[in-house]
């Protein structure tokens, strides 16, 4: 199937380009003094004392990236990533679709799959934009936590739906990437759900600094076993 070609293309890049984007945004912030004095001088908001947040939480993805000039790279492979995003859950849910002999289904892992890549571009667009309302610092991170929640909940939707279509699909995947999907998926549930106090409360700030990159990380590992989960055609 051709759809199986294009989401592992599309699974790829949905790694790799947040990826790159939030640690060279991180080695930036870092090595800021190798900018100094040019016209990429990073902003002193912007400015990290050396740090490996993925440890240690020394400082949060929102500052590395929301002052000049690592808006630069951060704000346009978000948009880029979410508008791969949207393909990808298009693609996956016509795919899925092919396999049951149904046309025009929107399966629910497309839903909120769609409405996480738009949440992730409102986050982005409002990134760095500074309004001192407390509706609107709400409102930010209700996006932001709205991006996290409907990620999640899209891929364990797909998770499932693979697991039941499995005797549909055997043929076409690697079966033990589906179970390592699973695992990552089951690990993000269960440390959203355990976290979530420690997150809401104030304090604990290296460890939600922490905790910020390695989910990332994780969420969008789930793509580059997507591109391992399908086989060639």
């Amino acid at each position: 199937m051709e759809y199986r070609t294009q989401i592992k293309k599309l699974s790829l890049w949905i790694f790799i380009i947040p990826f790159i984007a939030i640690n060279l945004c991180l080695f930036i912030s870092v090595n800021y003094e190798i900018f100094d004095n040019t016209f990429l001088t990073v902003d002193q908001i912007g400015r990290s004392g050396p740090t490996f947040p993925y440890f240690d939480g020394g400082v949060s993805i929102s500052r590395t990236a929301r002052t000049y000039p690592t808006f630069l790279i951060f704000k346009p492979s978000m948009f880029l990533a979410s508008a791969l995003l949207i393909m990808y859950w298009i693609k996956t849910n016509n795919l899925i679709n092919s396999y049951q002999n149904t046309e025009n289904v929107n399966n629910r892992f497309k839903t909120f799959g769609i409405l996480s890549a738009i949440f992730l571009i409102i986050h982005s667009i409002l990134l760095g934009v500074k309004f001192d309302y407390d509706l609107y610092k709400f409102f930010r991170r209700f996006v932001l936590l709205g991006f996290i929640i409907f990620e999640i909940v899209a891929q364990s939707l797909l998770v499932i739906k693979f697991y039941k279509l499995k005797s549909m699909i055997i043929k076409d995947i690697n079966n033990y990437v589906l179970t390592l999907k699973i695992i990552l998926v089951s690990i993000l549930v269960v440390v959203a759900i355990f976290s979530l106090p420690i997150v809401v409360t104030s304090g604990n700030v290296h460890f939600k600094h922490a905790l910020e990159w390695n989910y990332f990380v994780g969420v969008i590992l789930f793509y580059l076993l997507t591109f391992l989960f399908w086989k060639k055609n």
